[in-house]
C-alpha cells in the first residue's frame, strides 16, 4: 500500500507532536533489549489476541484495494505480537459499541486510533499514549464557514462513538448553538455527506481527516481552529493487567530500538514533504 501525503502546515504539527511521542531513539542497545526481553516474559500464558477496529479508518487501519486490512496501527499490533509471542486476530466492529464488544470478551484489545479519555478510563485499560491527535473541522472548499463560530445554525457531522462527539459536548454553547450535530457510523460516509451539502461541517480526528481530504485535492478546506488535541493509546479489560504490562514493554522496546519509527514512516514520512 503506499504512503500517502498530507499537505497543510497543521498536518506537519501532527507529525512533529507524534514524532515527539515516537521519535527514533537513540538510546543504548541494552535498554532496548531488556525492554524487549521484559515485554515477552512469562507470554506462553496469551496464544492469540483478538484485536477488535474500525475497518474504514485510513490509515490507522482499513482495507486496501485487495480488501485486505491494512494501515499504521495494523503495522504496530503485528509488531507488538510478533515480539510477545502472541498471535493477532483482527475483527472489524461497530466502534460505536466498542466499550461492550472489549468488555463482553468478543475482542481482548481496542487497537484503532482510540482516544485516551477520563471517560473511557472508566470502564478500559489504556497503555502509554503513542500518538497525539487533534479533532479538525472540515468544510467543502466553497463554504462560507471560517471558523468555529460560524458552525452556530448549522449541520455538523461526527463519527458516532467517536471523541468528535466528547470534543463539540464540551464546548457547550456552540454544541447547543448548532442547527443539528449528526451522527455516522464512519468518518467516510460523514464527509460524503459534507461533499453533496446534506452536512456543513464535519469534526474528525486529523489522522482520517487529512487522509481522505488529500485524496480530493480542492474538494474541502480545513479551518485553522479545531476542538482539541488528544492522545491514541491501546485499549484492554481492566483486569488484563499482565498482557497490559507486556505490551507497554513491547511498544517501548519498539521505540527504543526505532521500529515504531520505521512503522510511523511508512505511513507519515510523505506529509513532511
Amino acid at each position: 500500500m503506499q504512503r500517502r501525503t498530507f499537505a497543510t502546515r497543521t498536518a506537519l504539527s501532527l507529525i512533529a507532536a507524534s514524532a515527539l511521542l515516537w521519535g527514533c531513539s537513540k538510546s543504548a542497545p541494552e535498554q532496548a533489549a531488556s525492554a524487549a526481553a521484559s515485554a515477552g516474559a512469562a507470554a506462553a500464558s496469551y496464544t492469540k489476541v483478538v484485536v477488535g477496529l474500525d475497518d474504514n479508518f485510513p490509515p490507522m487501519g482499513f482495507r486496501d484495494e485487495k480488501g485486505e486490512l491494512v494501515g499504521y496501527d495494523i503495522d504496530m499490533a503485528r509488531e507488538a505480537g510478533k515480539r510477545l509471542g502472541i498471535e493477532m486476530e483482527f475483527k472489524p466492529i461497530d466502534w460505536s459499541a466498542k466499550e461492550a464488544e472489549l468488555n463482553g470478551k468478543r475482542v481482548d484489545m481496542l487497537w484503532n486510533g482510540m482516544t485516551i479519555t477520563e471517560e473511557r478510563k472508566k470502564n478500559v485499560a489504556f497503555t502509554k499514549p503513542y500518538m497525539q491527535n487533534h479533532q479538525i473541522i472540515i468544510v467543502t472548499a466553497k463554504s462560507p464557514v471560517q471558523a468555529k463560530a460560524d458552525l452556530s445554525g448549522k449541520v455538523v457531522g461526527v463519527q458516532d462513538g467517536s471523541s468528535a462527539v466528547d470534543a463539540v459536548a464540551k464546548e457547550a454553547d456552540l454544541a447547543k448553538s448548532m442547527k443539528e450535530i449528526k451522527k455516522f457510523g464512519d468518518n467516510v460516509a460523514a464527509l460524503m455527506d459534507l461533499n453533496t451539502g446534506r452536512l456543513d461541517a464535519v469534526v474528525a480526528d486529523e489522522v482520517v481527516g487529512r487522509y481522505y481530504t488529500s485524496k480530493k485535492p480542492g474538494e474541502y478546506r480545513v479551518l485553522e481552529e479545531n476542538f482539541g488535541s488528544e492522545d491514541y493509546g491501546v485499549g484492554l479489560r481492566k483486569e488484563d493487567t499482565e498482557l497490559l504490562a507486556k505490551l507497554d514493554n513491547a511498544l517501548d522496546a519498539m521505540k527504543t530500538d526505532g521500529t515504531a519509527q520505521k512503522i510511523y514512516a511508512k505511513w507519515f514520512e510523505e506529509a513532511k514533504k
